[in-house]
């Protein structure tokens, strides 16, 4: 195996060859790759006091706070239109769109880009906490969600740590009667 010093010994192209050979053997993103029976990964965020987590296949990019142009007649949670990569994307205040209440727009402060049918969306959160792994024997204590605003999205609840995780269905959301229709 060549060492950084014998690069030195070596033509330019056999150098970059040995780079990449070593590189690939030790990419950053492959223990991540490996599946693991029984465990459920998401993408924790914050709403408000709330902790929820999404499955992984349910966000599919996060955003900082794109510039967003206001569409009238529409309700105040949709924040407006924003453009991601040639795409009309609407964003969504979800704390707004589930509690009534505005999101406090903080250095924190994320938008969810999201599937749905015709598109994307983007919701806005607090903060976006990273992956979160769950496995059979966490699932197996979990419980029903209380709060009637959530329950239509939050199935279970898991305990982890200090905290609990609600685990919230983008594809409920996505697909529910009033947040399809946005007109005010």
């Amino acid at each position: 195996m060549a060492t950084v010093l014998d690069t030195q010994q070596l033509s330019a192209f056999e150098a970059l060859a040995d780079y990449e050979r070593r590189s690939l053997a030790h990419a950053a993103g492959l223990p991540e790759q490996i599946e693991a029976p029984g465990l459920w990964r998401g993408i924790g965020f914050r709403v408000g006091s709330r902790y929820l987590v999404s499955s992984i296949k349910e966000v599919n990019e996060i955003l900082t706070q794109p510039s967003l142009t206001i569409v009238p007649g529409t309700r105040s949670w949709l924040l407006g239109v924003a453009n991601v990569r040639g795409n009309l994307v609407p964003v969504v205040d979800l704390k707004q769109y589930l509690e009534g209440d505005r999101t406090q727009f903080t250095d924190t402060s994320r938008v969810l880009l999201v599937r749905q049918a015709g598109g994307s969306v983007g919701l806005l959160i607090d903060e976006v906490l990273g992956q979160r792994n769950f496995s059979e024997e966490q699932r197996a204590d979990a419980f029903g969600e209380e709060d009637d605003r959530y329950s239509r999205f939050v199935a279970e609840k898991y305990p982890l740590g200090d905290v609990i995780w609600g685990q919230f269905s983008m594809t409920a959301l996505v697909r529910t009667p009033d947040f399809v229709q946005a007109a005010a």
